[in-house]
């Protein structure tokens, strides 16, 4: 997965930290998490608020 990847990278929040309110995350715990994922692989500094934005909403919708 890529950063560009926001859906998936969604996705794969849920089931990782399943008792986490998306709504309430600082993005850079975001970014941690992310970047710990198994199968992701792209550089910590391509990310954005712009794209942490995105994950939190697509997790956040995916979370419901």
């Amino acid at each position: 997965m890529k950063w560009t990847d926001t859906l998936d990278i969604a996705i794969e929040l849920v089931d990782a930290h399943p008792d986490v309110d998306p709504q309430y995350i600082r993005f850079t715990d975001l970014h941690a998490w992310v970047m710990a994922l198994d199968g992701f692989d792209d550089e910590p500094d391509k990310s954005s608020e712009k794209i942490l934005e995105s994950i939190q909403m697509n997790w956040i919708e995916e979370k419901d």
